[in-house]
Order: structure tokens, then sequence, then C-alpha cells
């Protein structure tokens, strides 16, 4: 299992966030990997974002670690092209090497969540990579930006903008998961994961029922 951590030395990390280029995509719902990146770009101190190949870039670094921020050019769909353009160029491996960020539509607005691999989930974006990296086995963050509500054009809903309740709570939400991006590399993973993704609510229990912590 790949496992970014502060032991590792001369190496680089691509952390990639997806969305769609130009001014008419600026904040929307499918554009929070764009955000993210730009939060944890700030954080660090790396703001200066260049073309290179399909992507704009911005090189910094977390402890000591190399990294490459990303934002794909190439629309959605396309972002594997970007991404495995620069694994190329830099002779990385995505398994070793690579941090996805996207949105996701199945989780409340604002709500984290890490995972070490995995499949495309549905999002076109992950879908992409997947094709052109040829493994699922490598780390993304997802941030959700809501269920789509009844009767709405899916397209239409992703390429939409937050209301300004959402936008509040998204700010919040975009720091944090440039806090999450820099602990990935900085420690691994998993630490990532049990601190920043969002707990389910747990049901209450039955007074009744057995609080033994091994009963399922």
């Amino acid at each position: 299992m790949v496992k970014y951590t502060k032991e590792r030395k001369n190496h680089m990390i691509i952390i990639a966030g997806l969305g769609n280029p130009g001014k008419e995509y600026e904040n929307t719902r499918h554009n929070v990997g764009f955000e993210i990146v730009d939060k944890l770009a700030a954080k660090i101190g790396a703001t200066s974002f260049g073309k290179e190949g399909k992507a704009l870039v911005a090189k910094g670094f977390i402890a000591g670690e190399k990294v490459l921020l990303v934002k794909p050019q190439t629309y959605m769909n396309l972002s594997g092209e970007a991404i495995r353009a620069l694994l190329d160029f830099y002779k990385l491996d995505p398994e070793e090497s690579l941090i996805v960020v996207s949105d996701d539509i199945d989780l409340p607005v604002g709500h984290i969540r890490i995972r070490k691999n995995g499949s495309a989930g549905g999002h076109n974006g992950l879908k992409n990579i997947i094709l052109h990296t040829g493994t699922t086995q490598f780390p993304r963050l997802r941030m959700g930006v809501g269920q789509k509500p009844e009767g709405y054009d899916l397209a239409d809903y992703v390429l939409g903008h937050f209301s300004g309740e959402e936008k509040k709570e998204m700010e919040q939400s975009f720091l944090q998961a440039a806090d999450a991006l820099e602990l990935m590399v900085r420690e691994d993973v998993s630490l990532a994961m049990n601190r920043y993704n969002t707990r389910k609510e747990k049901k209450p229990k039955n007074p009744d029922e057995n609080t033994d912590s091994t009963t399922p």
C-alpha cells in the first residue's frame, strides 16, 4: 500500500485538483478540486502557477518533500491526459507519487472523504485518470458538494454554484482539506483519514440493548 511518510527523501508528489478551466466554471461544484489546491498552494507558499503541458502547475515543499500542485486544463473528462503527461515527464509512478482531489455528489456539502485507493465511483475525471495511469492504487481526497435535487440535470447541478450559506461552509472545508493534504504528505494517509474523514452520526442506543463494546 502506498504510504506518504516523512521518512521518504528526494521524492516528488503530484497533488492534482480536478476541475474545468475558464471563468465560467470558477466556483462551481465541479471545481472544488481547483479550489482546494489553490488553498494548499497559499498555505505552503507555492502561489505561482505556470503552464506545464496540459496543466497549470505550482511547485513547493511540504516537510522537505517536493510537491507539484496541479490543475489540469483539459476539462474534467480528460484529466488523465494532463496527469499522465506529468507523470511521464518527471518519471513518477502514480502508485507512489499521486494524490487526486475531486468533488463528490454522494457526500453532504463540505464533508471530506479520504481513501487510499478505489474505483472512480462514477466520477468521470477519476475514471479518465484510472484509464491513463492503468491503476486505482492512488490516494484521493473527495469533497462533498451535496446530492443532486430531484428533477435536476446532473451536468447542470455540478456546473452550478453554491448557495450563500453553502459558500461559507465550503470555505472552511477547503481549508480543512488543504490541512488534510498536507498531513497526507507530512505523515501518512491513514492518519489523515482518521483525523479528517467526516464521521457518520451514530444512532442513539436503545437502553435495553447490550452495551458491551464487542457486540456488533
